[in-house]
């Protein structure tokens, strides 16, 4: 994450930060991308564009990291409803393609751990 601090190193303000999605968020925002235009169902106008920008590797704020972990912390219940578990009946569901575009498990990990670090 280039445009991260160093370890042990905290910025004035997350805000002067740009981040940059880990591989494995990168990768569940593709995945999420694919589903999408596989099934035609799941995520937003706004849950797409996150998509594209955390599967490219663009830099994102701190604003759109909180925007993230909101989410997430609204959306887990996604994962317990029918189709969101490989294996299970209309898999993969709305809930769990908008999950994954928004950066999947991988994504809420890391934005839990961001906001651990700078709050």
């Amino acid at each position: 994450m280039p445009h991260e601090p160093k370890r042990n190193q905290r910025p004035a303000s997350p805000a002067s930060v740009r981040f940059i999605a880990p591989a494995a968020v990168r990768a569940a925002a593709a995945r999420g991308l694919r589903w999408r235009r596989e099934t035609g169902r799941g995520g937003t106008a706004v849950g797409i564009a996150r998509a594209r920008d955390l599967s490219h590797g663009r830099p994102i704020t701190w604003e759109t990291v909180l925007r993230m972990h909101s989410f997430f912390s609204r959306h887990q219940i996604d994962l317990i409803a029918e189709g969101a578990s490989p294996g299970e009946a209309g898999f993969p569901s709305p809930g769990r393609v908008a999950w994954e575009l928004w950066g999947g498990d991988a994504g809420f990990r890391w934005v839990s751990e961001l906001r651990r670090k700078f709050k």
